[in-house]
């Protein structure tokens, strides 16, 4: 009996052992169904879409770094065109002249002026601040070291505070560069620092941290520097022309480029004329030059 068992054991286990070679079966069922797939593809591909294979080319080739063909829609699989790309503008004013472009510069700059003599006027200080708009920008003059500054020294005054609290958020809503710009008079004698250059420089340093570190100012916007007594903005030699001397300028700097700032003090003086409102020249103007009607209105200077 236990023979028989052991031999009927032994026969199942052969029986058993006969099958192991079989798992060849689950590769090649797999490569059969690799194939059909390649075929089906194959099948799909028989007719072409002569575009859409050069757009699904390109879009592989620019995925591997083969060829800089343009941008690649990764949503479409397709390549975009680099002159359909939706690219944001640095100048936005196509087909806008230089002379157009020098107006409305100018009218923008006078619309900032006449924000912060709006805010100085409502708090009394607007005596203290002359204006000029010229091909670098507005200019807003803080004149006379006794209104700002204490003699001999860059600390700011408290009516020197008061003007900056009062045109730094002007300052600050504008995306234009700023240049804080430093004076002294010529006949000056300065006690605590060397030279003008030195007095100058800090009077306009201490103006820009104010604006930075008070108003909101971007300090990547603004910069100062000191011109000592070298650019004086009146030769005289009473005591009026050197308070005048004494200053710090905040320069909001024109942001257009040289052939448009070359045409902003004509479109101030009223001698720019458009083309469009030149007389023709075969017919004689009849009327006089009426281009002061688009004259920007500048406030003279407090």
């Amino acid at each position: 009996m236990s023979g028989r068992g052991r031999g009927r054991g032994r026969g199942l286990e052969e029986e058993h052992e006969e099958h192991v070679d079989e798992r060849w079966m689950a590769s090649y069922m797999d490569m059969v169904t690799v194939l059909m797939c390649m075929f089906i593809v194959l099948f799909a591909m028989s007719t072409v879409d002569q575009a859409k294979f050069v757009q699904l080319k390109n879009s592989l080739a620019t995925g591997f770094g083969a060829v800089d063909v343009g941008k690649v829609d990764t949503a479409e699989g397709i390549v975009v065109p680099a002159d359909l790309v939706d690219t944001p503008a640095v100048n936005q004013d196509v087909g806008l002249t230089d002379l157009d472009l020098a107006i409305a510069e100018v009218n923008d700059l006078t619309a900032v002026q006449a924000a912060m003599e709006a805010a100085l006027s409502a708090v009394g200080l607007d005596t203290l601040v002359e204006y000029t708009i010229d091909e670098r920008g507005l200019s807003v003059g803080l004149i006379g070291s006794e209104t700002f500054f204490e003699p001999n020294v860059a600390t700011l005054s408290g009516q020197a505070v008061s003007v900056l609290d009062t045109i730094g958020p002007v300052l600050a809503g504008s995306q234009r560069e700023v240049s804080v710009e430093g004076h002294a008079d010529r006949h000056g004698v300065t006690i605590n620092y060397p030279t003008d250059w030195e007095l100058s420089s800090a009077r306009a340093t201490q103006v820009l941290r104010h604006l930075v570190e008070r108003t909101g100012v971007a300090q990547e916007r603004i910069g100062a520097i000191g011109y000592g007594s070298a650019r004086p903005v009146d030769t005289g030699d009473d005591l009026a022309a050197m308070a005048r001397n004494r200053r710090v300028d905040v320069v909001l700097l024109s942001n257009q480029p040289d052939s448009v700032r070359a045409l902003i003090p004509s479109v101030l003086d009223g001698t720019a004329v458009p083309e469009e409102t030149k007389p023709a020249e075969s017919v004689p103007a009849k009327s006089g030059n009426k281009t002061g009607a688009n004259k920007p209105v500048v406030s003279s200077g407090h």
